[in-house]
């Protein structure tokens, strides 16, 4: 099968799939007359790696779950350890999310600002309330807004 025939039933282009192999994602097909041949295991080698990319996996976890464990490993438990592990950081960024929208939501509801600056020195004035991890000085909660 041609790079063009697996890009087609893989709905990608043919340059993402030079850039999965190139990552080590998918393995290097054999070559005839100079051009990538692909078997028909190559079409279920990339719906893995599109649905661990689809899931939030990143190009390096992906590269560890296709190509990170030993070949006695079995499968199942290679996605049990890696979903357990992304499903840990999605819950974090769930909630870090979800304090994002809070402070979104307080701001837009309780603001009474006539200008930036009057915001400002009302966040400078309550940094620890709202600064949250970015800002490594203060831990404050990052669902509390200074009433401006």
């Amino acid at each position: 099968m041609t790079i063009g025939s697996l890009a087609e039933q893989a709905g990608v282009r043919p340059s993402a799939i030079r850039y999965y192999e190139r990552l080590g994602l998918l393995p290097a097909p054999p070559r005839r007359s100079g051009r990538r041949d692909y078997d028909p295991d190559a079409v279920a080698q990339l719906a893995v790696v599109q649905f661990a990319l689809s899931t939030g996996f990143t190009l390096k976890e992906t590269k560890q779950l296709v190509r990170g464990f030993s070949r006695s490993t079995p499968v199942a438990a290679r996605w049990r350890d890696l979903a357990a592990a992304k499903a840990q950081d999605l819950d974090a960024l769930i909630a870090k999310a979800t304090a994002m929208k809070a402070l979104l939501d307080r701001i837009s509801t309780n603001c009474r600002c006539d200008t930036l600056i009057e915001c400002g020195r009302g966040f400078a004035r309550n940094r620890a309330r709202w600064a949250g991890d970015h800002d490594r000085r203060t831990r404050g909660s990052p669902l509390k807004m200074p009433k401006t």
